[in-house]
């Protein structure tokens, strides 16, 4: 028995679905869109810290980088959020405020500036093992 269905109509239809489903938005902000209304988010692993090349350039979120100021760039918290950072290395806590994306170094949650860093008890090891805790979300969209 032959199979009465033109070809290219299978073709067609198989190119429309593609099209639809490569339009579909893609979440930006997993974490946040899938946090637990009334629940803490928390995000343990290694923060390390960048500067110099960076100091005075354009992060992600439009503003100017100073390096000797207190901030950091988180994958995909929204910008404005502001996070407590805990070095769990040596306890000490600062409270920054997420403005680029970033860290790109595979295994890394947060980067942090020169100043958090330093803050946080860092600067010389290059990296430390912390805990994130949001305090304030920032407005998702605000990109």
């Amino acid at each position: 028995m032959r199979d009465s269905t033109p070809k290219p109509a299978i073709a067609l239809a198989l190119v429309l679905l593609l099209a639809i489903a490569a339009c579909s938005p893609a979440p930006i902000y997993r974490d946040v869109d899938q946090r637990p209304q009334g629940k803490r988010w928390v995000e343990t692993g290694i923060a390390s810290w960048y500067g110099g090349k960076f100091h005075g350039r354009h992060t992600a979120s439009g503003e100017v980088f100073d390096m000797n100021r207190v901030s950091a760039a988180h994958k995909s918290l929204p910008f404005g959020t502001r996070v407590k950072v805990t070095n769990l290395d040596n306890g000490r806590q600062l409270v920054v405020r997420i403005n680029d994306r970033g860290p790109f170094i595979k295994g890394r949650i947060l980067d942090c500036s020169r100043e958090a860093a330093r803050q946080l008890g860092f600067l010389d090891a290059g990296i430390a093992q912390v805990r994130l805790e949001v305090v304030k979300w920032g407005a998702p969209g605000a990109e």
